[in-house]
């Protein structure tokens, strides 16, 4: 069993696991850090970044004007922003089998993966991450097709010019990998692939193996995935969550039991608490409005924002914030407000229960309903007439790099009375904010990540105790800039298999054992003998029939009759399927009960040597030797028939024919 793994990124994994017959792909999903080394797509002409100063090496050597701008003593690649695709060389893709995907963060690189690269299998994942994939996916491609960009910046990624550039952008590694963004044409293609399922729901692979999600409590319709045989499970753990948010809760009985199990998507803010991080953005965002000021929230479409906006709705009234207008603005903004409503048996408890009052189970339908909270597909249009400030816009992308948010950096970004405040923990805010220094705007970081911390898994872990666990090598120390905290790490016995970006993992357990299926009339006809107390054992003569992994006994067909013919030929007897195989011996021969017998039939001078396997007789007078062991027994005798005859049937006494 070898684990390939392509994505280097601990909370957006990419890795193959080939397991029996069977190639799977676990997640796939996109590292879009990489967009953070380009300059930001406005959706209205930016005067200031147009005018932004082309770079040229201290020496005047190096002229990359066209492709690269200084900002704030920062250069950033002026092309459209390009992202970090899994690694596409170290296996085939056309031979994966399926892709396993656990929540719609983890499957924005599916275009890359199932399209041009002659992928002809299934994707599996739930409707919620199908649907909400697809709005996120739909956003993406949107943003980039709305701000086109002319030129493709190249010549920065030759090797020779990179290392004379400056940080960061002299340490991005794989450039030569990075891609543009896909089409909707390409998107809609590789979701055309997927094929949904429920939670505990069995989906058989081929024969070989058995597929199911279990819930993971981190978004709706996240997953966890177990992969089976008859003897050797493999769990898949990515993105779960112990706190109680919206989702249905973490299934956790069902990963006992483990041989391996693969641990990915913890929490990227192990010392944030999310709770804390919730009053925090709720306070700050009151004493902005207060102040006059505006707020703005960087954010994806879906996930996080229905619980910044729950949390809003119980906090308005207390912070006499009822008269403030909510703006969410994103291409797919009304789709993901509806979606969160409809997809009622993929949430919480509590929240099912609302839907059977009838009531809506988040409350942002009662914020659109009073107008508290109004959503435009962009900044254009009806958005323009209605907007009045002071106000709170939630709007993407959380990068900085593209969408509307853009036009508000540029907008508020010059007066102090005005907050950006970041929840999504998938970017450094100080790289985000870089573009746009020298910033009057007020910057909260409340990063907001409700997966596991390193307390929660390895609580987790205890309970579940699986024989090995894999996990991205992130995970085995503290972090860089925290190097005393052994409490932020995996601390595991056995310790954790670490991997990489590239590596190839043997995972540490062999196949020992396969099912094999017996057909009732074959199982009727044997005949079991006890060999010792409880145990008995019977042998069988059958044809082992093997077809789509499964492995049946049958009967051996009897052979057809001889036609009769006039002639009669010599045919050499070949021996038939059907004759009674010769009877298996079973036991061992006691040593001194045996020399008894050989000395009752005359046999008396015995020399007797031990060895490491048993004891080896030497017969002086007959000049014959008999090696006793555990399992097996020789007699060497040279032209003496009858002695060795008589010799097998005394060793034959002790031992059973079955």
């Amino acid at each position: 069993m070898k684990l390939y793994c392509l994505s280097g990124h601990p909370t957006l994994p990419c890795n193959v696991l080939k397991f029996k017959s069977t190639t799977i792909m676990l997640d796939c999903g996109l590292d879009t850090t990489s967009v953070l080394s380009f300059l930001p797509l406005p959706l209205v002409h930016s005067p200031r970044l147009s005018k932004l100063p082309g770079w040229i090496s201290k020496d005047g050597t190096v002229n990359l004007e066209k492709e690269l701008k200084e900002c704030a003593g920062r250069v950033f690649v002026d092309s459209q922003p390009e992202f970090c695709l899994p690694e596409r060389e170290l296996l085939d893709l056309s031979t994966i089998d399926v892709i396993l995907i656990s929540n719609y963060h983890c499957m924005m690189a599916l275009p890359y993966i199932t399209e041009h690269t002659g992928f002809t299998g299934t994707v599996y994942a739930t409707e919620p991450t199908l649907q909400i994939g697809r709005l996120l996916m739909e956003e993406l491609v949107n943003f980039m097709e709305r701000v086109p960009k002319a030129q493709s910046a190249t010549c920065w990624k030759n090797k020779e010019i990179q290392r004379l550039l400056p940080g960061p952008l002299k340490d991005a590694v794989d450039v030569w990998t990075w891609k543009r963004c896909y089409s909707m044409q390409e998107v809609n293609s590789a979701l055309s692939k997927v094929q949904l399922v429920g939670y505990s729901q069995k989906v058989e692979l081929f024969g070989a193996v058995q597929i199911s999600p279990l819930s993971s409590g981190y978004s709706l319709g996240s997953s966890n995935w177990i992969i089976q045989s008859h003897h050797e499970k493999v769990s898949y753990v990515s993105g779960s969550s112990l706190l109680t948010t919206h989702p249905q809760p973490m299934d956790q009985s069902s990963l006992k039991n483990s041989d391996v199990l693969i641990l990915t998507g913890l929490t990227q803010m192990p010392t944030a608490n999310p709770d804390g991080m919730l009053g925090e953005f709720c306070s700050n965002l009151a004493m902005t409005i207060r102040a006059g000021g505006n707020v703005l929230v960087p954010c994806y479409s879906s996930g996080v924002i229905y619980d910044l906006l729950e949390c809003l709705y119980q906090f308005i009234e207390s912070a006499s914030l009822g008269t403030t207008p909510f703006y969410f603005i994103s291409p797919v903004a009304n789709s993901s407000l509806e979606f969160s409503q409809i997809f009622a048996e993929w949430l919480c408890h509590n929240k099912q229960t609302k839907v059977y009052l009838p009531e809506p189970p988040f409350p942002h339908a009662e914020l659109i309903q009073t107008n508290k909270l109004k959503h435009y597909p962009s900044i254009h249009g009806d958005f323009s007439s209605d907007f009045r400030q002071p106000c709170v816009v939630f709007t993407g992308h959380p990068s900085l790099r593209f969408g509307d948010v853009v036009h508000f950096m540029e907008l508020w970004g010059k007066s102090s009375l005005n907050t950006i405040i970041f929840t999504e923990p998938d970017f450094s805010y100080l790289d985000a904010l870089a573009p746009y220094q020298p910033l009057a705007m007020k910057c909260v970081y409340c990063p907001i990540d409700t997966r596991l911390n390193f307390h929660q898994v390895s609580k987790l872990l205890k309970e579940v105790q699986p024989l090995h666990v894999v996990c991205p090598e992130q995970y085995t120390q503290p972090p860089l800039t925290q190097s005393h905290r052994s409490d932020l790490m995996l601390e595991l016995q056995p310790p954790p298999m670490p991997y990489r970006r590239c590596s190839v993992l043997s995972l540490p357990f062999r196949r020992r054992y396969e099912r094999v299926y017996i057909l009732p009339e074959l199982a009727n006809s044997l005949v079991p003998s006890e060999v010792k107390p409880g145990v008995s054992v019977a042998t069988v003569s059958a044809v082992l029939h093997s077809k789509d992994n499964k492995h049946t006994l049958q009967s051996v067909p009897k052979p057809p009759p001889a036609p009769p013919t006039k002639k009669r030929k010599r045919v050499p007897e070949e021996p038939l399927l059907g004759m009674a195989p010769k009877p298996l011996l079973s036991g061992a021969v006691p040593l001194e009960a045996f020399l008894a017998t050989l000395q009752k039939h005359g046999i008396t001078e015995v020399k007797v040597e031990e060895t490491a396997d048993g004891h080896i007789l030497h017969l002086q007078a007959e000049d014959t030797l008999i090696q006793l062991e555990e399992d097996n027994t020789h007699i060497v005798c040279d032209n003496n028939e009858p002695l060795r005859t008589t010799l097998r049937d005394l060793v034959l006494r002790f031992l059973q024919k079955l």
